[in-house]
């Protein structure tokens, strides 16, 4: 038996959510990557309490849709597994791309990047990969790739909040403290560490005091 993987390149198509309009009174633009589990229509529900003349979010849709239940009744959605991890970071990174360019942002605008849970690992690889200049980086309740170092991060100038809840079902005390620890090693004084007492949820309120 010959068994052999091969590659192929080709051209796919995907969707992304958006709430409220970009408009000239605009000033926060928001890139929001969904947790395991979501589609990115529904993410941004957790976001619709912003001043909706101010802010503007953009929601990436992950490519990768499940049935989250055995009945097949809802669908969900994955950015990444340990299966062939970097191409498949090549694609997410493309697809943000494509968004980005469609949309067209003002230049002055202050844009902010948020990742939940699994989001927050495409939304550092994004920033790192395409030294991508924002106001703010939002990392909620997930894990940084353990690739990334500080110079990866060395022309970042935003402010960085890490969000977690100090009773996160998927957080130990150890895990806490390494990533602590990391955060502050590849931000430095930018690094803004928020806990709160909840579970893995995405803390609405919290988000609301961003801006």
């Amino acid at each position: 038996m010959n068994l052999e993987e091969k590659e192929i390149s080709y051209t796919t198509t995907n969707s992304y959510g958006t709430l409220n309009s970009l408009t000239d009174k605009t000033k926060n633009v928001w890139f929001v990557c969904h947790g395991m589990g979501y589609l990115s229509r529904y993410f941004l529900r957790y976001f619709k309490n912003l001043n909706a003349e101010e802010n503007y979010i953009i929601a990436p849709q992950a490519q990768s849709k499940y049935y989250l239940t055995s009945k097949n009744r809802h669908v969900g959605a994955s950015w990444l597994t340990k299966e062939n991890t970097v191409k498949e970071t090549e694609n997410i990174l493309r697809n943000f791309d494509a968004i980005l360019e469609a949309e067209n942002l003002p230049k002055n605008i202050n844009l902010i990047v948020l990742g939940y849970s699994q989001g927050v690992s495409v939304a550092a690889r994004y920033i790192a990969r395409r030294k991508l200049a924002c106001s703010q980086l939002v990392l909620h309740s997930g894990g940084i790739p353990k690739e990334l170092k500080a110079e990866d991060f060395e022309f970042l100038e935003a402010k960085v909040s890490m969000i977690y809840g100090t009773e996160d079902e998927y957080l130990t005390e150890e895990r806490i403290t390494n990533e602590t620890k990391r955060a502050k090693e590849l931000f430095g004084k930018n690094l803004h560490i928020i806990p709160f007492e909840g579970k893995h949820v995405v803390n609405v309120d919290l988000i609301n005091s961003l801006v």
